[in-house]
């Protein structure tokens, strides 16, 4: 969910560095949760700032960059990966491209980590498909 356009700087060529907030809620599905073959699935929830490379127009092709913060539902613990905190630190970098008609298609690369604060931190990572449309 894009909170808003908030920021709009260094702007040079037609090109500029944009910002806005991203909320986030997922599922997440483990298919061998607690090293079975049981299945979980725990709920997530985000804010990320973002700072898009964009054109000035907001349309074509863009590169973009996050750290933000999540919350869990519960611990995950899937196929030897350990996160001890349901606190987690999520960062990514993506690219995609806008349509004219405002639809956004997108792929993230995702890591999730508490940074940390406890043990395991095994840390988790993802490649996310994003389409978006902004009305």
């Amino acid at each position: 969910m894009d909170l808003g356009q908030n920021w709009n700087f260094w702007q040079s060529n037609g090109t500029h560095i944009g910002g806005y907030w991203d909320l986030s809620l997922a599922n997440w599905r483990m298919n061998h949760y607690n090293n079975t073959n049981s299945s979980g699935n725990l709920a997530d929830i985000g804010l990320t700032p973002v700072l898009r490379f964009q054109r000035d127009d907001g349309k074509g092709f863009y590169g973009e960059a996050g750290i933000g913060v999540h919350l869990f539902s519960k611990l995950y613990r899937n196929n030897d990966k350990v996160l001890s905190t349901a606190f987690q630190f999520g960062d990514h970098i993506g690219a995609g491209y806008v349509f004219t008609n405002g639809l956004d298609l997108g792929i993230r690369l995702q890591h999730f980590s508490n940074g940390g604060i406890k043990e395991p931190n095994g840390g988790v990572n993802f490649a996310v498909a994003r389409v978006a449309y902004k009305f």
